[in-house]
């Protein structure tokens, strides 16, 4: 739905526009996410006889290297995952390619699974694997665990701000596949747990994991009772 937003002077209803339809929605306060697109025009990109994609997007091999031998691109301007940490570990690739990796060390490689990210609003948003849609298309049968709780510390803070965390399981492998949270420094405790499901962590080895209490991180090794499957 295209279009945009306004906002009641006097019910404060928010109402989203589009151009067939529109949406009543009652919230506080709205975000709008606009995107972006790669910004290669004034490069000089198509006379030196560099491919582009989608949307200007420079196309690139598994080796981050362009239609001209010579030419490498990593990061945004290739549209894959629009991310620093992103753009940071390709160039790496790109460095043990050409200079060789440091001694002893295997060359870098990158993957495009399991990568954390998180919007840092407030509460924080933090994700890393699949959403259930796109795992039930991948792997067909998933368990969900879902939790919603209000925080130990806002029964004295007397905030009604609540967290929201739920696990994607592949059912058959019992892998975690994915991990989502909405609420306080839910970017911190993603990232740990990233690490965990690149290591390919099953179900299993998050229930036999000693929570850390009282916190909310606990809550994903806690979950016993799937919400739905």
């Amino acid at each position: 739905m295209q279009g945009g937003f306004n906002r009641s002077t006097r019910t404060g209803e928010l109402r989203l526009l589009g151009t067939k339809r529109s949406l009543a929605l009652a919230v506080a306060d709205p975000a709008k996410v606009t995107g972006r697109v790669p910004h290669t025009k004034g490069l000089g990109l198509d006379a030196a006889g560099v491919a582009l994609g989608k949307d200007g997007a420079v196309v690139v091999d598994e080796r981050y290297q362009t239609s001209v031998p010579s030419i490498f691109a990593v990061g945004d301007v290739t549209n894959r995952e629009q991310l620093t940490p992103v753009a940071l570990g390709e160039a790496m690739v790109v460095v043990d390619q050409l200079f060789g990796p440091a001694a002893g060390k295997a060359p870098r490689s990158m993957a495009y699974e399991f990568i954390p990210t998180a919007v840092f609003t407030h509460p924080n948003i933090g994700t890393v694997g699949l959403r259930e849609g796109d795992a039930r298309k991948k792997y067909g049968e998933v368990t969900i665990f879902r939790s919603e709780f209000k925080s130990l510390k806002h029964t004295l803070s007397g905030s009604t701000e609540r967290t929201l965390m739920k696990l994607v399981v592949d059912t058959k492998s019992d892998r975690v596949v994915g991990l989502h949270m909405v609420g306080a420094e839910a970017g911190e405790i993603v990232q740990g747990f990233a690490v965990a499901m690149k290591a390919g962590a099953t179900k299993a080895v998050f229930d036999g994991t000693i929570g850390i209490h009282p916190t909310a991180a606990e809550e994903f090794v806690t979950m016993r009772e799937p919400a739905r499957s």
